[in-house]
Formats: structure tokens, sequence, C-alpha cells
């Protein structure tokens, strides 16, 4: 399972000009589910998202949480994550996973995450959205269950 986190100041998804979801101060969050992700990959991904300590506290350090500092996380479903353009110049997506199972373990991430006591807004599995945010910082940050970076 793979996510790119965004601390942001505000961001919001549209489908269809209707808007689905909105944070104000929080992580953005792409989640790609790959072929062989299960609930442990779901588990690991959610608390680390959770306790990444990249707010910062009253020093102006990046040492709070998302727990800690407060604000919610916008959750966006986005098998792109596992393209693999290493060969050509057509990504190839042969390792995100089949769109029935990856629903499911974009909703339990999604469900963790909630669990953990944070306000979560999401987006539509398998829409097409438009996803407008003010990234704060900016920070970015590429998270692997696999650790493969």
């Amino acid at each position: 399972m793979r996510a790119v986190v965004q601390r942001v100041v505000a961001a919001r998804v549209e489908v269809e000009g209707q808007v689905l979801g909105s944070i104000e101060r929080g992580l953005l969050v792409y989640l790609g589910v790959a072929k062989g992700d299960g609930p442990s990959d779901t588990v690991w991904l959610a608390d680390k998202v959770a306790n990444l300590r990249i707010f910062e506290d009253k020093d102006g350090k990046m040492n709070l949480s998302l727990l800690e500092a407060g604000g919610g996380a916008l959750v966006i479903s986005q098998f792109t994550l596992l393209a693999d353009a290493r060969k050509g110049r057509r990504p190839s997506w042969s390792e995100a996973e089949e769109p029935v199972a990856a629903k499911s373990l974009y909703e339990a991430f999604v469900a963790e995450l909630e669990g953990l006591g944070l306000v979560v807004a999401q987006g539509r599995f398998q829409a097409e959205m438009a996803v407008s945010y003010t990234n704060q910082g900016p920070v970015t940050i590429l998270l692997d269950s696999q650790k493969t970076f």
C-alpha cells in the first residue's frame, strides 16, 4: 500500500462539480493499493499517517503528529501511485490491486484512521475527481507499507 501524504492548510475534492469532502488544516492522503496488500498494510499505514511528526510545535520544529496537532485527513484513492514507468514511455499499472479488493482496503484504511480518532473526508472510489489544496511548507512524504522507499 502506498501513500503520498501532504501537509495542507485546506483541501477539498469534487466529483462532477459537487464537493464530496473537505478539510481545513491536516493531511491530504493519496492512497494506492497494491496486489498482495492486506489488513496488516492498512493498519501499519494508517498508524504511520496519523502519527507522522510533520506539524510544527510551539518552537517551530516538526514534532507534532496529526493526532497531536489536530486537523483532518482527506483520503483520495489513486491507483496510479502503483505505476511502473521504468520501461518505455507508457506506465504499467500491473501492480495495482483489482478494484473490488482495492476498494475494500481503501475503506478499511479510512476506518482505521477514524478508529484512531481522526476526522476523515474522502472522495469517491474510481471516480474522476478534482482535488484542490494548499500544501503547507511544502511538506510531502512518500510512504509504502512494504517499505520499498
